[in-house]
């Protein structure tokens, strides 16, 4: 069996799909590849995203915000959409799931902690809906 692909989509790519791409490489190792995305790519990841991933002993410094292409999203196995709305691709026959997230732009480590946990536990429900141990 391969590897499911997951891509985790949002607008500026910087905070919430950054955090479940780490929590998704963390957990599953080379049992899934995770891949992330903007619409709207922004220039840096969020510090405090970077900062609340540490606290977990996941590293997230090496990412940057990048765009999505359809090839992209086609290659996915499960898209996640994290906000981005009408901005997401839909490719039909592909499996999509919207985990609706407050947008942690702007706000201190304080308040990006339950953010990065309720991350942390939709994609260990999402391994296990496709099988993959963590």
């Amino acid at each position: 069996m391969t590897a499911p692909v997951v891509l985790f989509l949002c607008v500026h790519n910087a905070g919430r799909s950054q955090m479940a791409l780490g929590w998704l490489n963390h957990l599953a190792g080379d049992r899934a590849v995770a891949m992330s995305g903007g619409s709207e790519p922004g220039r840096e990841v969020n510090p405090a995203a970077i900062a609340a991933m540490a606290e977990v002993g996941i590293d997230i410094t090496r990412e940057y915000p990048k765009p999505w292409t359809d090839e992209i999203v086609r290659a996915a196995d499960v898209v996640v959409t994290m906000g981005c709305g009408d901005a997401c691709p839909f490719f039909a026959g592909k499996r999509y799931e919207d985990w609706v997230l407050d947008d942690p732009a702007g706000m201190g480590v304080e308040a990006v902690r339950p953010i990065r946990d309720e991350i942390g536990d939709r994609v260990r429900g999402l391994l296990d809906s496709l099988g993959v141990a963590h």
